[in-house]
């Protein structure tokens, strides 16, 4: 049996959080969600208890979710971040920064799940 996952979601929006959560609620694998509401907050909270996955959006204040990930990466390459966007067009640029998936936000939510557990597979 595998052990159970911390996350951490990363989105500016309270509500795109919630829902977020409320999918994972959903899976038997989480042990902790966290959540941060922009990329400077995620990183500090990586630095203080590393999660094993993120889930990061694109577009936030003070620091965008692709800086963000790539300061994650770098740090903590054996984190997995997995970017979740409404922008289709920035799924070459999530990749490039390091991320190892992308998922649109209009996409089924079973979707996410299958994402989620895939990359949590790998390596």
């Amino acid at each position: 049996m595998t052990r159970p996952l911390n996350i951490l979601i990363v989105d500016d929006q309270f509500r795109a959080r919630r829902s977020v959560r409320a999918l994972l609620s959903t899976w038997t694998r989480i042990a902790e969600v966290r959540e941060a509401s922009n990329g400077r907050e995620a990183v500090h909270l990586v630095e203080q208890l590393p999660p094993d996955l993120v889930l990061m959006d694109v577009r936030m204040p003070e620091m965008d979710g692709l800086q963000a990930t790539r300061q994650i990466k770098a740090r903590w390459p054996q984190i997995k971040v997995i970017v979740l966007s409404m922008y289709l067009e920035h799924r070459d640029a999530a990749l490039a920064a390091g991320a190892d998936a992308f998922v649109s936000k209009g996409e089924a939510p079973d979707t996410l799940l299958n994402v989620l557990s895939a990359t949590m597979q790998t390596g």
